[in-house]
């Protein structure tokens, strides 16, 4: 079953000398997978009034486990980004109720943020329409498919990790 990379992949295979026409085809369908899930995926966000910033920066709270709470500084590692810079997506994210931050209980010169029942609640109906998105792509292939497909990306992704 051929699909427009196809076409891509052979106009190139005639301009350019030695060109690796499989390495091409896997790459750029990983592009056009990636660009699914992104679009899907901000198109979900959108209905809840989020865009992605938010909802990753939600994300890392509610990945720390109960009782959802990170300091900026642990924040900004996770997220890559600067500790300013995530002070102004706390400011953001604060003003809606999706989080709070007060002094660390345990060291008061510390500052936690914290989930609130609001950012977990949105966080969790976006995380359930996003995997909507991505069960409907993934399910077109069978059961062994996919097992085999997962196999392959993870010896793709452990070879970016060395």
């Amino acid at each position: 079953m051929k699909d427009f990379v196809d076409d891509h992949v052979a106009l190139w295979s005639q301009e350019v000398p030695d060109f690796d026409a499989r390495v091409e085809g896997i790459a750029v369908r990983l592009q056009v997978l990636t660009r699914y899930l992104d679009r899907h995926r901000d198109a979900v966000l959108a209905e809840y009034g989020l865009q992605w910033w938010e909802f990753k920066t939600l994300h890392m709270l509610r990945r720390g486990g109960t009782p959802y709470r990170a300091t900026p500084g642990q924040l900004a590692k996770q997220l890559g980004m600067s500790p300013a810079a995530l002070t102004n997506r706390l400011d953001a994210l604060e003003r809606r109720g999706y989080v709070a931050r007060s002094h660390d209980p345990d060291d008061r010169r510390k500052v936690v943020a914290t989930l609130t029942a609001a950012g977990r609640a949105i966080w969790e109906q976006g995380i359930g329409e996003i995997q909507k998105v991505e069960q409907g792509l993934v399910h077109v292939l069978g059961e062994g498919e996919q097992e085999q497909l997962e196999r392959l990306l993870r010896h793709l992704v452990h070879a970016t990790e060395t």
